[in-house]
């Protein structure tokens, strides 16, 4: 597969083997995870930027080496005044709508919920 694909953003250890991360994060709408077993055959390829899967997250008891074991790096990080942890932001897309999963994590690094918005036109250059 990394003669193919070429290197993974991560590769991470997995009970019966291991993942590989490919994301198109921060510019892109996905992250593909390619878990294989311990012979090293690919056993699943699962696009996870998507409304199910972080929806999923609020009730999990996640922490944020879970989310990111999944979801790869968030294309922002940042804090408000309500909240007491760190808010991790992803991109995704909803059918053709660009939108935005705000996972909060609490300051012990587990995920508290999970807050979807709309993208803004120009949302990268908002950053500068």
């Amino acid at each position: 597969m990394v003669a193919r694909l070429g290197p993974p953003q991560a590769v991470y250890a997995l009970p019966s083997g291991e993942r590989l991360l490919y994301t198109e994060l921060p510019a892109g709408f996905a992250a593909y995870n390619l878990d294989f077993d311990a012979a090293g055959r690919l056993v699943r390829n699962e696009q996870v930027l998507t409304q199910s899967r972080f929806e999923a997250l609020a009730a999990s008891g996640w922490t944020a080496q879970d989310v990111q074991r999944t979801f790869g790096p968030p294309v922002l990080v940042e804090r408000v005044a309500r909240f007491d942890g760190d808010i991790w932001t992803y991109r995704f897309r909803q059918n053709s709508d660009s939108r935005l999963a705000h996972v909060h994590l609490d300051r012990q690094g587990v995920v508290r919920q999970v807050i979807f918005t709309d993208e803004l036109p120009n949302f990268d250059n908002a950053r500068d």
